[in-house]
């Protein structure tokens, strides 16, 4: 349990500061900047990275939402969800301690802004309400799940497992990173959440709600379609 929770740790470490340290980083410098598409890319290569390096190890979740659904999907033990869940919220947050110390040391700074949180109304990118967000968080964490779990059931081809997972996050973000920044993960939004500037904290439930049901939703749905486990 101990290699388990060491690979999730690492792994929900990587995506946080892969995926949140591009676009807080990476995505708004002027001429060169990578923007959503290039966030997009960096969310998915850390998770496809990850679960290949890792994978093996404690299974590649990285995200207390997908740990729910594996469980729920019969994939899971359910008294290893809490342990799971401590080490990726752990892991995230000192990935976002990690960032903020390197943000931190650029000349003129004033400050982390958004320090690419999760949000609604004003905190969204482009100002979408709540019910837009929980629509969107629920309906793409219920299809990462679905993904994985078809990815990982038995009848599918062999290896190709986190590309496909990680090509699926690609794609998530680049539909929701407009309306909420793209959570899908609520460690990798109480990582970044703790040091951003703005509502980030008070709308932290959202995020942890709306993957959650999302995932549980997507769970139900795989078994209603198969009876692979």
């Amino acid at each position: 349990m101990t290699k388990k929770l060491m690979a999730e740790f690492f792994g929900t470490f990587w995506l946080v500061f892969g995926g949140c340290g591009s676009a807080v980083l990476a995505a708004g410098v002027a001429d060169v900047g990578i923007g959503w598409l290039g966030v997009s890319l960096a969310f998915g290569l850390t998770v496809l990275t990850m679960a290949y390096t890792v994978g093996h190890i404690s299974g590649g979740h990285f995200n207390p939402a997908v740990s729910l659904g594996l469980m729920l999907g019969g994939r899971f033990d359910a008294k290893d969800l809490l342990p799971y869940w401590a080490a990726q919220v752990v892991g995230a947050v000192v990935a976002a301690l990690v960032l903020y110390l390197v943000v931190s040391g650029a000349a003129g700074f004033e400050g982390v802004g958004g320090f690419a949180s999760n949000g609604y109304g004003e905190a969204s990118p482009q100002g979408y309400g709540l019910v837009s967000v929980l629509i969107a968080e629920i309906v793409l964490t219920a299809f990462f799940l679905i993904i994985i779990l078809g990815a990982t059931s038995s009848g599918a081809p062999a290896g190709f497992a986190p590309i496909a997972i990680g090509l699926g996050l690609t794609l998530i973000h680049l539909i929701s990173i407009p309306v909420s920044n793209t959570s899908v993960n609520p460690a990798r939004s109480t990582g970044v959440a703790l040091f951003a500037d703005g509502p980030a904290m008070a709308q932290l439930w959202v995020f942890w709600i709306a993957p959650l049901v999302g995932a549980a939703l997507g769970a139900m749905i795989w078994r209603a379609m198969t009876t692979d486990d």
